[in-house]
Formats: C-alpha cells, structure tokens, sequence
C-alpha cells in the first residue's frame, strides 16, 4: 500500500530543495537530493531561491568558519589564521564572486563605452583593475578577521565569518529587481527578476541571521549598522553599474558580493578594534 506524504512534509522538501539548490549555485559543496523534484542537474534559477540565499550563504561560510575558530583554538596566530579560512572559502566557492569582482573593475576601470566594458567583462583574461581588486579584497578580509580575532577572540571570528557570507549574497539577489540585464543574451536576462515576497523573506533572513551571530557578540547597534552599509553599498552599485554599462550582470552580483561582505566586515572590526 501506497502512503501519500502530506502536505506539510511536501512543501518542506520543497523548501529544503531550494536550500539545496542555493548551495549548489554559491558552491562547489557536495549536497543531498531532496526528494524527487529536487534535480541536481537543473539549472538553479536564482529569483526563485532568492529566500534562500542567505541561508545558504550561512551554511556555505561553515567550512571556512570552523577552519578559522579551530585554528585560533588550537593557537595559531590570528593573521595566518584568517588566511587560511579565506584560502578554504576560495575552494569551497570556487573563487565565483572574486571572479565577478575582478571582470566588474576590469570593465569599469578599462573601458570606455558601454559595448567595449561588456566585451571586457566577458573576456576570461584578468587585467591590471581586476587583479588589483582582487589582492585588495583578499587582503581586507583576511585583515579584518585578524582584528575581530584578535579583539574579540574566536567567537566573535566565527560569528563574523559566517553572518558575513550569509549577508552579503542578499544585495546581488536584491540588484536582479533593482537594475535590468546589461545584454539581453545575458544569463541575468535569462532568469529574470524576483519576487517581491522572495525578496523580503531573503531580506529577513539575512537580519535575523546577522541579528542572532552578530548582536551577542559586537552589539545591536553594530549589528544593524553592518546590515544597513550592505544595503548602502547596493544601491550604490545599483547607480554605478547602471551608469557604466546600463545594467547589471552575473560578474556585477559578484562584484556587489565582495564589496557587501568587505562593508559589513569594516564594522565589526572597527568595533573589535
């Protein structure tokens, strides 16, 4: 005899599906199937698992995160420490969002025209702008992890780390309804823009989660301030891609990652410090 599942347990593999999904999207993380509508294989369509991204992007940071507690806890030093977390967050993501941040300052820094900074984006090479970026990124971040380890202890790293990850992939989802595609054969044309209701639970997510790590730890104010220089740091890239190539893209939602997580980063360790 057949059981049908119910309603509940449907709609919750449904949900851990997206989950999934998500992490597939953000990762190189092997992930479980999810029942049978969970295709591994399917392309992910990011509008729709928009409220899932920042869980995703907590469960994402874990790896690295536990790498950067355990060391201090075993008595490495915080700088190294930090490095080797963010080296093992390169692996886990495959370097996606450092990849879009460097075509993004490629484009923008070496173009001029809105055709020839799209032609650069697309071209695999990383230039002058783009490596420059990148050595800039790496190195903001493995610092300021070093200052909240350093001021606060591994605790406070951890919850930064993972709060940070999770945060910081809400603006790229919230610049898909923000700005329209730069190329219509693009893969942001492809997938189209959020739901309003996706967009406020990935929203909510992203606070509670940073609420619930960040706020024991550093403080409410702080908490909340790291929250809303995300937000500041969108609508910033909104106008500026905007400005220099008419839209967003896959590399712009990456640039817009890095630069997220860098700004929420700055106010931790400036509390740390």
């Amino acid at each position: 005899m057949q059981h049908s599942s119910s309603p509940f347990a449907d709609a919750l593999l449904k949900r851990l599906a997206e989950i999934a999904a998500a992490v597939r999207f953000y990762s190189r993380l092997p992930v479980p199937r999810f029942g049978p509508a969970d295709d591994p294989a399917a392309p992910p369509s990011l509008p729709q698992l928009a409220w899932a991204v920042p869980i995703a992007g907590a469960l994402i940071a874990l790896p690295g995160a536990l790498v950067l507690a355990t060391a201090l806890a075993a008595g490495l030093a915080a700088l190294p420490a930090s490095a080797l977390a963010v080296a093992v967050q390169l692996a886990v993501t495959g370097a996606l969002h450092e990849d879009g941040l460097a075509d993004t300052f490629d484009g923008f820094g070496g173009g001029w025209g809105r055709e020839r900074k799209l032609e650069i984006m697309r071209d695999s090479r990383i230039g002058a702008f783009g490596a420059a970026a990148i050595v800039m990124a790496l190195l903001l971040r493995v610092t300021m992890f070093a200052a909240i380890a350093g001021g606060l202890g591994p605790g406070a790293a951890f919850a930064a780390f993972i709060a940070g990850q999770s945060a910081s992939r809400v603006g790229g989802v919230a610049l898909l309804a923000m700005v329209p595609p730069a190329r219509r054969d693009g893969a942001a044309a492809a997938v189209g823009r959020p739901r309003t209701q996706d967009l406020a639970a990935a929203f909510f997510a992203a606070v509670l989660i940073t609420l619930v790590l960040v706020a024991p730890r550093f403080g409410v104010l702080a908490a909340l301030a790291a929250a809303a220089l995300i937000a500041l740091v969108t609508v910033a890239m909104a106008f500026w891609c905007d400005h220099q190539i008419g839209g967003q893209t896959g590399d712009v939602l990456g640039a817009d990652q890095q630069l997220s997580e860098i700004a929420f980063l700055l106010v931790l360790a400036t509390v740390a410090g």
